[in-house]
């Protein structure tokens, strides 16, 4: 067997070996997306069960922390497997998050445990279990980063996408649920909701980019027009409540006021309805991308074995002697491209999503090492300017028998006086004091 056929062969067993954990990466994100739509249905019942000081949705929110404590369980031992494994190329980024998020899970009993005992606000609850969801999201976020094989990759850009719609649709829920509950919208929770949407949208816009048309086709079937014209409904109502021809404009206005304008229900009903009304449709809402997230993700594990049975197959055809005639040395040259020019290749690049999407990032990237750059050198410049305001102050005390709060009130009422900054001004003492120095020094010798 020639060097050439070897490295074939060894390039093809270390694709079913990436394979093979992209298949085990692929069931851990849908244990991961199990996880989170339990936490989700547990925030937004969180949220109204502490709105109400647990008048409302306590049994439900009980229900639901021993369903996410299931999903909880599932996702560990999957997650376990993972750390087993004896790969060191397996992507260190991905087994990384995996700790941070293991570490924020032990937290969650206790964050539970406050939330029954009303010791944390809503805003503070929903916040957290956000976080944590985030850190779970910012997984799968990783396995996509790092598949190798371009259409698992798709396959995973576009579940990452879904699971951080829904995930931002389970926010507006949460969000809604405060708001519905408590009977009005501050302008903070009216612009978060707002944001909530069109947020969505965008994560929406990108999945619908790299989804396969079976998936786009279960979208497409999975959304209830009618669920989502009453969502749309229960929004606009949220978005105006700050509108009323005889209020003050700095006058909250509560869901009940809008209502009897609209001449609707009574406040007793509107009170009691209207939280439950917004969770019950947005849970609808939600319930239904999960079944997309759900096909996604079988798609995806059927799509890691259907490459590992190709290659596989590949491998044992290699391993087979064929008896064909190699080809021509001009052909294998020539075998070396796919006819397309190195142009077209930078410019597809380019101008795809994908591509578009790693340009966005590397731009964010630059932005962020830009900025920890910026924050340290304005971290050093203070700490020079410290530097040498204490010098100066002890060249105060040294000439002018002042106590150390006494040489810093004389140097900053003299840099307030000359218009200078503190550490401009205990420049200019410094550097009066070598010329001063240099002086006497001359006039000894």
């Amino acid at each position: 067997m020639s060097s050439a056929q070897q490295l074939l062969l060894t390039a093809l067993r270390c694709d079913i070996d990436s394979l093979h954990h992209l298949a085990t990466t692929s069931e851990i994100v849908g244990d991961i997306s199990g996880f989170i739509h339990a936490l989700q249905r547990e925030r937004g019942a969180s949220t109204i069960y502490l709105v109400s000081k647990g008048k409302r949705f306590a049994t439900r929110r009980k229900e639901y922390v021993e369903r996410s404590q299931v999903a909880e369980a599932v996702m560990r031992q999957r997650l376990e497997a993972l750390t087993k494994e004896a790969r060191p190329q397996a992507a260190a980024r991905l087994i990384r998050r995996v700790a941070a998020v293991w570490l924020a899970l032990d937290d969650l009993d206790t964050l539970r445990q406050a939330i029954h005992s009303f010791a944390v606000s809503p805003d503070a609850a929903t916040q957290a279990l956000n976080h944590l969801i985030s850190g779970l999201l910012a997984i799968v976020f990783e396995a996509a980063d790092t598949s190798a094989d371009p259409d698992i990759t798709r396959a995973l850009v576009a579940i990452f996408h879904l699971m951080q719609g829904k995930e931002l649709a389970g926010q507006e829920r949460a969000c809604g649920a405060f708001g519905f509950t408590q009977g009005h919208f501050d302008d903070a929770h009216r612009e978060l909701l707002s944001r909530l949407v069109r947020d969505q949208q965008r994560c929406f816009a990108t999945f619908e980019e790299f989804a396969s048309a079976e998936a786009l086709r279960a979208w497409e079937q999975a959304l209830s027009p009618r669920t989502l014209a009453g969502i749309q409904q229960l929004r606009n109502t949220a978005y105006h409540t700050c509108h009323h021809p005889h209020r003050h404009p700095q006058q909250k206005t509560s869901i009940d006021d809008t209502y009897t304008d609209k001449a609707h229900t009574d406040k007793a009903h509107t009170d009691k309805a209207l939280g439950e009304t917004w969770y019950e449709l947005t849970t609808l809402r939600i319930d239904s991308i999960k079944t997309v997230e759900d096909t996604l993700n079988s798609q995806l594990t059927a799509l890691c074995h259907q490459k590992i049975t190709q290659v596989q197959s590949a491998l044992e055809q290699a391993e087979t002697p064929q008896g064909k005639s190699p080809l021509a040395p001009c052909e294998q040259l020539l075998a070396l491209s796919d006819n397309q020019p190195l142009g077209e290749l930078t410019a597809s690049a380019l101008t795809s999503p994908l591509g578009r999407s790693l340009i966005e990032l590397a731009h964010a990237q630059s932005s962020h090492l830009q900025g920890l750059s910026d924050e340290l050198e304005n971290t050093r410049k203070a700490l020079r300017e410290r530097k040498l305001i204490e010098r100066a102050k002890g060249l105060i005390m040294a000439y002018q028998a002042m106590t150390e709060e006494e040489a810093y009130r004389f140097l900053r009422k003299t840099s307030m006086d000359q218009s200078k900054s503190m550490a401009d001004m205990a420049q200019s003492i410094l550097d009066l004091s070598s010329m001063l120095k240099r002086k006497e020094e001359k006039h000894i010798h």
